[in-house]
């Protein structure tokens, strides 16, 4: 479902790209692109379209409405938004509101959006204004002017910009400079005694945080559960061991942390998608291996 006013000026872009098979399935690839200069009663809205679409306002003032909220969009400001969801922008009333937009999608899109949405939607305001509209130039740029490597240039500079978003997004919501010390604390405590039976309420206590708490804020800044941090931490010192050290698999279980073969056997295979053993047969040639040198 589309409907629209097409209150845009004369010199306004709008390029409707046709991706090749190739692109579709590996990149991220352009839909359509434009430069919009818009008056009112310029509006858009639509629903139900596979696509995700990013809105970068260069002057005046838009609204948008999208779950179940409205935004003002202002200079500087970037909107991104999954197309399949209800969502309807319009220029404010004496305004002449310019924006860059992009209609993207890919194989990994949906992923992307979901781990933008990890702490709910907002609009992004402090992204760098030179990079984004300098990047999205180039974008609608090269898709109007294609040649032999420009879906791979537009996929990377796409991923460019979602990166920047993500890292953005998780910057302002979370404070990341500002990470808490006692999570500074838990997090060396982990990596240096990771062998040890390390007990959710062991690493409250340890930093003087009630365990709701710090389960809470580890997992807002860290990204997952401690328990889960510290399988991770685990397994990636069994992975040096697998490679590194002609020992048995139950040795490196237990040198690990795990008091389970069977446990550790499994937990591997969730992660790493095969067995410790195939994945020391992949990595290890007849060749004894050398561990890297420290630094």
């Amino acid at each position: 479902m589309e409907n629209l006013n097409f209150s845009w000026t004369d010199d306004s872009i709008r390029f409707i790209n046709t991706a090749t098979p190739k692109a579709r399935q590996t990149f991220f690839y352009v839909q359509e692109a434009g430069d919009f200069s818009t008056f009112p009663p310029y509006f858009t809205e639509r629903e139900n379209l596979n696509s995700f679409l990013l809105i970068y306002t260069l002057s005046g003032k838009g609204l948008l409405k999208y779950q179940n909220n409205t935004f003002t969009l202002f200079p500087g400001s970037l909107a991104y938004i999954d197309c399949m969801n209800h969502h309807y922008y319009e220029c404010l009333k004496k305004q002449q509101w310019k924006f860059l937009w992009l209609h993207f999608n890919g194989p990994s899109a949906l992923g992307y959006y979901e781990e933008f949405l990890r702490n709910n939607f907002r609009i992004l305001d402090s992204l760098d204004p030179f990079f984004m509209e300098s990047t999205l130039r180039r974008i609608l740029s090269i898709t109007q002017k294609k040649d032999l490597h420009s879906e791979i240039l537009i996929s990377s500079l796409i991923t460019e910009i979602l990166t920047q978003i993500l890292i953005e997004n998780e910057t302002e919501q979370l404070c990341l400079g500002l990470m808490p010390d006692f999570l500074n604390t838990a997090l060396k405590e982990i990596d240096t005694h990771f062998r040890e039976p390390l007990t959710l309420e062991y690493l409250a206590d340890k930093t003087g945080i009630s365990k709701y708490h710090f389960a809470r804020e580890f997992k807002r800044y860290i990204g997952t559960p401690p328990n889960e941090y510290l399988i991770i931490t685990r397994l990636n010192h069994s992975k040096v061991l697998l490679k590194y050290k002609n020992i048995s698999v139950e040795e490196i279980a237990f040198a690990c942390g795990f008091h389970q073969v069977s446990h550790f056997i499994r937990l591997f295979k969730k992660h790493e998608g095969c067995t410790p053993l195939n994945f020391r047969k992949a990595w290890c040639s007849n060749e004894p291996a050398k561990p890297p040198s420290a630094r």
